[in-house]
């Protein structure tokens, strides 16, 4: 597979991509004539060049074909193809979510190319603070232009439908509105700089088994209200330049092939005006084509639903193509539509405005900006006693768990980032100031560089696609942790975790801790509280862990998420107090994997090699599963504790009846002796006649500025019709229903602090929309009645 891979990406790059007549009188340019006369300039082939891609020069390591031109900026994987006759230039995208992925040493160049590691898709929503994430995307947007991109593969905003997805590390949420939202700002900052982003995998791409192949059986109003609804916001406060298809196919239509999601929905109802391309090798032409050459395949079918470009490019696309435009086998309106997209997008480049790029970003000052970043999306779990912030620095801190000494920035794959330097958690604390024992920094060092190693090279062997697997944690002897007891005042363990595209993630010793983790947290705390010392916990991972079991054990818990470069820096801000940890989950952590309503059906039948996937759970997905139906987790969405404490007050709304809007706002106050930030949390619960619905949804979220103990700021929220509504199937429609709505005003979905009411007098329809998504086949789903 991994070999078909790089002769189809490398072979594809063999494309021709210049004009493939000659003409008499001199081509119309782009840029010169309009977009029109450009098009209706071109030829078959030309039309081709433009609507598949250019194949994989240089991604990854691959090098490009003998006689191809230098590859402008390694690494990258793709763009669109020059038409230099019509006075086209080619443009270059490239990963990915936590920063810009390309290579950093290319073959005959000192220069080194690196780029900086932000912190992670879950980590960044943990702020819930969308200024800070604008700021974000205006750094990374800034190394994308002065590296030569024109648009960064980002972001990644698909639900967290299920804790075990291999790439829940780069999405945001099992809730829309925080995803859409931060999605929304992350691409304003980005595109700030006049390059482009691609929100992706549009849609439902909630699982890396087969996901290449897989059907997801999901109803239209799951698809409205949960999958698509992040979606729907980010495009239309943020206007992406694209939009990537994703894999899988939904009620049996390929996503790359599916009009009702492509043109219906995001063109017509929407109001879309960017392009659509393909994931990699994405839909039944790209699949088909890897796994058996000279398939048929549907290339058509893409272009007519909408999907602008098929990346990365495949000869047997491209001929295929030539093929259905020569013999008027292909919408001549729908090319024509996919090309006016392509140049509208070629026209706002950097490339085609002959930008010079200076390939010298400023990294030190967007490593201050993934510093701040990673430390205001911690979430502190757990403090008792308030061990932190831990401020005494007289006596070493013994440093327990093999990713303490080898800190996990960001995940594998397209996430993954190629950046200067990675701050452990040894290094941050030895930076901020405290003492690390030696003795234990001794044995691990060695240990765990031995352990990394074995894993490089079993990912070396395993090629192009290989997953990271967790290192074993270093045996330790009961005599050497009571001595630590004795002669530390505190220590800290660090639990890492790591997954990455292609791979899900692993009930056991991934989702549950490893029985070598267990028997460390036991020993070390069992030693530590025999001294009466305190037991920290630093969870260095992307997603979703089980903590129920061991939380009991430890005094305090420090998500850390997977920070980014500057990590290690970032966790001994919040260690030390210089900064007071803000950040709250943007997802339900269950007591046990099998509390989802979606652990009965996780990727689907046949068990040994999937087909299909049944979303039965509907909409009950995360919080609005846990609190409707009463199942306890061990830690609720929206939660976070503070180093301070905050006080909720006056809530008023704007009035008792709703018309076109409702006002709602209420104080913050800081109650507590630090300084901090605060998340508020509007949920509002909603009658349920016409359809079921859950206990109550978020509606509206806000972080306070930096209040100082004593001091208040007032929040307002201003809810509309469609705030209020839920999709209704048989209408075709998002209506509000008439009745009684409870506002709901918490620091948790759980820990609720102010509520009141309005009524609604009448059903109002919010909106109404087409009929898609028709089932291909029957499925119970879970009802709350």
């Amino acid at each position: 597979m991994i070999d078909k891979l790089k002769k189809l990406a490398l072979g594809a790059s063999l494309l021709v991509t210049f004009s493939h007549v000659s003409v008499a009188q001199k081509a119309p340019q782009l840029g010169k004539a309009s977009v029109d006369e450009v098009i209706n300039a071109m030829t078959a082939e030309e039309k081709a060049d433009l609507l598949i891609g250019p194949g994989m020069p240089g991604y990854a390591g691959l090098v490009p074909v003998e006689g191809e031109p230098d590859v402008r900026v390694l690494g990258a994987a793709g763009g669109t193809r020059a038409i230099p006759r019509l006075g086209i230039p080619e443009t270059v995208v490239a990963d990915g979510p936590a920063g810009l992925r390309i290579q950093p040493k290319r073959k005959g160049d000192d220069n080194t190319y690196y780029a900086t590691a932000f912190p992670v898709g879950t980590a960044l929503a943990s702020t819930w603070n969308t200024e800070l994430i604008e700021e974000v995307g205006k750094a990374m947007g800034e190394e994308v232009k002065e590296y030569g991109v024109d648009v960064l593969l980002a972001p990644a905003l698909n639900i967290h439908r299920n804790p075990l997805n291999g790439r829940n590390f780069e999405y945001y949420s099992e809730d829309p509105l925080v995803s859409g939202e931060i999605a929304a700002a992350y691409v304003n900052g980005i595109q700030s700089n006049g390059v482009g982003t691609s929100v992706k995998h549009y849609a439902a791409n909630n699982q890396e088994t087969n996901r290449l192949t897989i059907n997801e059986h999901i109803t239209e109003r799951a698809m409205r209200e949960l999958y698509l609804r992040g979606f729907e916001i980010a495009i239309k406060n943020s206007q992406p330049w694209t939009v990537m298809s994703a894999y899988n196919k939904i009620n049996g239509e390929y996503a790359s092939s599916h009009k009702d999601m492509l043109t219906t929905i995001l063109r017509d109802e929407w109001g879309y005006e960017g392009f659509v391309m393909t994931d990699w090798f994405g839909g039944y032409a790209g699949f088909q084509s890897i796994m058996t050459e000279g398939a048929e395949s549907d290339v058509v079918a893409q272009i007519e639903a909408g999907n602008d470009l098929l990346m990365p490019g495949m000869e047997a696309q491209y001929a295929r193509l030539v093929k259905a435009l020569k013999e008027g086998k292909i919408s001549e309106e729908a090319v024509n539509k996919s090309l006016k997209r392509i140049l509208n997008m070629v026209l706002n480049s950097p490339t085609f405005k002959k930008y010079k790029y200076s390939n010298k970003p400023d990294l030190k000052a967007h490593a201050e900006v993934t510093r701040q970043a990673a430390a205001e999306g911690m979430v502190l779990l757990k403090n008792n006693d308030n061990v932190l912030p831990y401020t005494a620095k007289s006596s070493p801190i013994a440093v327990f768990g093999n990713t303490s000494y080898n800190f996990i920035a960001g995940g594998t794959g397209s996430g993954d980032v190629n950046e200067a330097y990675s701050i452990s958690l040894i290094e941050g604390l030895k930076n901020a100031g405290y003492q690390i024992d030696q003795d234990l920094k001794k044995s691990y060092v060695p240990f765990v560089d031995e352990s990394v190693k074995k894993e490089m090279k079993r990912r070396e062997e395993k090629g192009l696609l290989a997953v990271p697997q967790r290192l074993l944690e270093m045996p330790l002897d009961n005599k050497v942790v009571s001595e630590k007891a004795k002669s530390s005042e505190v220590a800290v363990i660090t639990i890492g975790r790591n997954s990455g595209e292609n791979e899900d993630r692993h009930i056991n010793e991934d989702f549950y801790l490893a029985q070598d983790e267990v028997k460390l947290i036991n020993k070390v705390s069992n030693a530590f509280h025999a001294e009466n010392k305190k037991v920290i916990v630093i969870l260095n991972i992307g997603g979703v862990i089980e903590t129920a079991s061991w939380k009991d054990k430890v005094d305090a818990i420090l998500l850390a998420w997977q920070p980014g470069q500057e990590g290690g820096n970032s966790v001994a801000d919040v260690f030390s107090g210089k900064v007071n940890p803000s950040g709250k989950l943007t997802m339900t952590f269950p007591v046990d994997y099998n509390q989802h309503p979606s652990a009965s059906n996780w990727l689907g039948t046949p068990i040994a090699n999937p087909e299909e996937v049944f979303y039965k759970e509907g909409i009950y997905v995360g919080y609005r599963y846990f609190n409707t139906f009463d199942v306890e987790p061990a830690y609720e969405f929206g939660y976070g504790k503070s180093y301070t404490s905050f006080e909720y007050s006056d809530l008023k709304l704007s009035d008792g009846t709703f018309k076109d809007e409702i006002e709602v706002s209420f104080k913050v106050t800081n109650t507590g002796k630090v300084a901090g930030k605060e998340i508020a949390q509007l949920y509002l619960s909603a009658p349920a006649v016409l359809v079921d619905k859950p206990e109550a949804e978020l509606k509206a979220f806000a972080k306070t500025k930096v209040l100082k103990p004593g001091k208040s700021e007032k929040i307002s929220f201003t809810l509309k019709a469609k705030d209020l509504a839920s999709f209704v199937n048989e209408k075709s429609a998002w209506i509000a229903e008439k009745g009684e709505y409870s506002v709901k005003i918490g620091a948790s979905s759980k820990d609720i602090q102010l509520s009141d009411s309005f009524k609604v007098d009448s059903n109002i329809t919010a909106e109404k929309v087409n009929n898609t998504f028709d089932l291909d086949a029957e499925m119970e789903v879970l009802k709350n009645n």
